[in-house]
């Protein structure tokens, strides 16, 4: 562009050359089909994983996956302001495909020339943006639209982008696969992309039945051991557990130190019932991938699956078995922390085994939590009178707060909650008001009865953590109370599932 200008005879100064190229780059790059404009996390964020996932997968993929991986890996590094990392990758990128697919370089390599063309345009450096603009048109002009394709191998890598972001873009990479596969119906990749994605939807109402489509990945794809654990899973879930299982020991052995392969095969075996097995194949995935937070909390889930295991064999009670339960709970603890320890939200960590912990942890947990202000003063003021319900008030914090709500030399503060408690009696709240049941356990403090106090604040703690994605509200609410919430919050929320990796 800036080219054409000086060829023009454009005697314009360097700095509006630069703005006018500035404006013709933003409309031309809004077209391009890439990371940047494929709406990824609209305004939600990256996941805290991901890129911890992405690595995983550069580690463990066939060289020819990897640079999808990278495109996505230079994207989450320019999100996270590091434009100069995110140039490298996409380098790493270009050479990879450059080498592993020769004869369709060009056009496996929009995608990365139009991340590079965003990245230099956040660095303003104009000039290298347009050269890659310019790679991306000669291109395109062989096809309709100067800046933009319809290319199944383009359907594909975006298709492998949503997958890995998860969630709500699982079924949209869907949609990508099958647009692929409408060129290209017995291509390997896209079979295989589309079967993954179909699994990652079969748990959802409307299900997505993968079987055939996994049969025939696994058939053009025989030495992609992930997707034969995927269609071992499904056949498990068919009643077929035999055969599943012959597939499970076959891709162990081809790929022993996969991590996506072991956990997916340790999923089989906790389906089947073999508790110790699924923890020893998690545990030989922490070998390789020994930071995985969720990895961790995972074999907590399971160690309190044995736990359950051993009280429902109603010998709890023995000795010995009290003993091993004991052991267990501390295991759980134990890979729980851990989670937290790299990097897993505590909610989340401590999402499926509430059970293990004694109240007072589960208040520290959810206290530690970013709630507006008017809700953590609610969740603090909760701790303290279950606390002083329970005889554990001694703690001199504690003793301050409560202080101030009894018999406090703070009479402003005193006064302040008189005056809301008036308020509430004058103008009664709605049972489904935000503050109800806050308001209702002061009002029972205030007349003494701890108990209903106590009990008001657990369900106001329930209902401020409703939207949690631990699900940790459910330690504080009644199974009727939980179904009222669910109906208000709507379907979805609370889910605590640990998605497995794609490995095309």
């Amino acid at each position: 562009m800036i080219k054409c200008l000086r060829k023009s005879g454009s005697h314009l100064p360097a700095w509006q050359l630069d703005e006018v190229n500035k404006k013709s780059l933003e409309e031309i790059l809004s077209q391009l089909k890439c990371h940047f404009t494929w709406n990824l996390f609209k305004g939600k964020g990256v996941p805290d994983d991901l890129e911890g996932r992405v690595c995983e997968q550069i580690e463990y993929l066939d060289t020819k996956f990897k640079a999808t991986m990278y495109n996505l890996l230079a994207y989450i590094k320019h999100l996270g302001g590091q434009d100069e990392a995110a140039l490298k990758c996409l380098q790493q990128a270009e050479e990879l495909i450059q080498r592993e697919y020769t004869s369709q370089a060009e056009i496996r390599t929009l995608a990365t020339w139009g991340n590079y063309a965003w990245v230099y345009y956040h660095l303003d450096r104009y000039l290298e943006a347009q050269k890659y603009v310019d790679k991306v048109k000669q291109v395109c002009e062989k096809f309709s639209n100067p800046y933009s394709t319809e290319c199944p191998e383009l359907d594909c890598e975006e298709g492998w982008t949503r997958l890995q972001c998860g969630g709500k873009q699982t079924e949209k990479a869907k949609v990508c696969f099958e647009k692929a596969l409408l060129k290209s119906p017995n291509n390997p990749e896209f079979v295989s992309g589309l079967a993954i994605a179909k699994c990652y939807l079969d748990s959802k109402p409307q299900k997505q039945l993968p079987f055939d489509i996994l049969k025939q990945a696994v058939a053009l794809n025989p030495e992609n051991q992930y997707i034969k654990v995927l269609l071992a899973l499904k056949l498990q879930k068919m009643s077929q557990e035999d055969e599943g299982e012959e597939l499970v020991d076959e891709a162990l052995q081809k790929a022993p130190g996969q991590p996506d392969v072991l956990r997916s095969a340790a999923k089989f075996y906790k389906k089947k019932g073999d508790l110790d097995k699924a923890i020893e194949l998690l545990t030989k995935a922490l070998e390789t991938t020994p930071n995985n937070g969720f990895l961790h909390h995972q074999i907590a889930c399971y160690y309190r699956e044995k736990i359950k295991q051993v009280e429902n064999a109603g010998e709890s009670e023995t000795s010995g078995n009290r003993e091993k339960v004991e052991e267990l709970r501390k295991c759980a603890q134990d890979y729980c922390n851990k989670a937290t320890e790299k990097g897993l939200s505590p909610l989340y960590a401590l999402s499926d085994i509430t059970e293990l912990l004694e109240t007072e942890e589960c208040f520290q947990i959810a206290a530690s939590q970013k709630f507006p202000d008017t809700e953590r003063e609610q969740v603090h003021t909760a701790q303290c009178n279950v606390q002083e319900y329970h005889g554990e008030s001694e703690n001199t914090a504690v003793q301050d707060v409560l202080g101030g709500l009894s018999t406090s030399n703070k009479p402003t503060e005193k006064a302040k909650v008189e005056y809301q408690l008036q308020e509430v009696a004058v103008n009664p709240l709605p049972q489904n008001a935000p503050n109800y049941w806050y308001h209702q356990g002061l009002i029972h403090k205030m007349g003494g009865d701890l108990l209903q106090a106590a009990q008001c604040y657990e369900k106001e703690l329930g209902r401020l953590l409703r939207n949690s994605p631990s699900g940790i509200s459910s330690f504080f609410l009644s199974a009727s109370e939980l179904e009222e919430v669910r109906a208000e919050v709507g379907p979805g929320t609370g889910s605590s599932s640990v998605r497995q990796l794609p490995n095309p």
